[in-house]
């Protein structure tokens, strides 16, 4: 059970105090906890996340009560969608008495694939963060952000060579304030699609070929990248505001190629 409220001993975080400013975010931070997220066809993912849980506190309150963060993580609750989520950062403001408040959760989040030959499956890792946050006065706030790897083949590298070309792994990094609600995988797909080959956990020969053939005939520069990924971004309406970087590491450098762009459709 959690540690009962109805004990009589002082209660010092709720106190006056009389420095007269607002604190916009106090909580607690580097937070493990093991969490079950639901895609978008109702599967559950168990993962384990690293939080970080505030609210915001008036002038005249000298503190927060940190302890009801980790017990709105114990409540019993089964796997959570987005919707949940949200509910969960309501809970919280209920809980602590606040009209404002954040929750980001970062953890690593595994996607099965099927190889494009010989279709067998696999489990491809990438690092996600789902943020929930309300503003005083303001509606519930949704942010995902997601880390894929991808190959890049470089065009001036085929272009001048007599054979092959140099190419990269890139890391695509997505990040989206939402309208609607879309799932981790959705981005991740439009992140793969725009790389010259996405990757896989597992390949037999045949799709080492394949992947190796389908890199070549796409060559993009980190520019291209954030570029392509970008338009797909912008006419998204599910999107509100976005980002896209991309790091590729170098084959024949001892330093990655960056590219970055912002951009918002309301």
């Amino acid at each position: 059970m959690n540690a009962p409220e109805r004990f009589f001993m002082p209660d010092i975080q709720s106190s006056r105090d009389h420095r007269q400013l607002a604190i916009q975010q106090v909580g607690v931070k580097g937070l493990r906890y093991p969490m079950t997220l639901l895609d978008a066809a109702g599967e559950a993912h168990p993962t384990v996340a690293t939080l970080t849980m505030s609210v915001g506190l008036p002038p005249e309150v000298k503190g927060t009560h940190m302890s009801r963060f980790v017990e709105i993580l114990e409540r019993p609750r089964a796997a959570l969608s987005l919707a949940d989520l949200r509910r969960l950062l309501q809970e919280t403001l209920l809980h602590l008495q606040a009209n404002s408040g954040r929750i980001e959760m970062k953890f690593p989040y595994f996607i099965r694939k099927q190889a494009p030959v010989s279709k067998v499956s696999s489990l491809l890792d990438l690092d996600a963060a789902i943020t929930v946050w309300r503003d005083e006065g303001g509606p519930i706030e949704t942010e995902l952000e997601v880390t894929a790897a991808a190959t890049s083949l470089c065009p001036c590298s085929k272009e001048i060579s007599d054979y092959g070309a140099h190419n990269q792994r890139s890391h695509l990094t997505l990040r989206v304030r939402l309208l609607e609600d879309m799932s981790l995988e959705q981005l991740v797909r439009i992140a793969e699609d725009e790389a010259s080959c996405e990757v896989f956990g597992l390949l037999k020969r045949p799709d080492e070929k394949w992947v190796t053939e389908r890199a070549y005939d796409n060559p993009k520069f980190v520019e291209d990248l954030v570029r392509d990924i970008a338009l797909r971004l912008r006419g998204d309406r599910r999107i509100a505001e976005w980002s896209v970087a991309s790091e590729n590491f170098e084959s024949i450098h001892n330093h990655s190629a960056y590219a970055l762009i912002e951009g918002r459709n309301v």
